[in-house]
């Protein structure tokens, strides 16, 4: 799995022009899944994801995580993370996940930010769906993390 994590001022999903998630002060998390990730690999990315300390503390340090300033986090599946351009121009996707195991582990990701934060501070856009996606960068802080090297899951 790999998540792109950008810390955020606010973000938000649209799609066909209806507001479907939105958030203010955290992370936007956009999602990505490949075969051989589990259910294991979901909750550790988001347990990961929780304790990323990117926000500044009293000195102006990144040393806070987003539970610690009180912020929320809007997650946004995207395949695309796995493209592969090594041949041509055009992408590939044979190292994503196709959608059933995508969405499941999309959704017991969600779940377990959702049991560490309360459901009310994580939002989500639309497994599948064409999404437009607003943000604003603050910082700007964008941290990649990742379960592809990790044995032992």
């Amino acid at each position: 799995m790999k998540a792109v994590i950008q810390r955020v001022s606010e973000a938000s999903v649209c799609i066909d022009g209806e507001l479907v998630g939105e958030i203010g002060k955290g992370f936007l998390v956009l999602l990505g899944v490949r075969p051989g990730d589990t259910k294991e690999s979901a909750r550790f990315l988001a347990n990961k994801t929780m304790n990323l300390r990117v926000f500044a503390d009293a000195q102006d340090r990144m040393n806070l995580n987003v539970e610690d300033v009180g912020g929320e986090i809007l997650v946004v599946s995207q395949f695309t993370l796995y493209a592969d351009t090594r041949k041509g121009n055009r992408p590939s996707f044979v190292k994503a996940a196709g959608p059933e195991l995508a969405e499941s582990l999309y959704e017991e990701y969600v779940a377990a930010l959702r049991r560490a934060l309360g459901d009310s501070r994580v939002s989500t856009g639309r497994f599948g769906a064409m999404m437009d996606v607003g943000l604003i960068n603050n910082g700007p802080v964008t941290i990649e993390l990742t379960t592809d090297d990790r044995e032992g899951l």
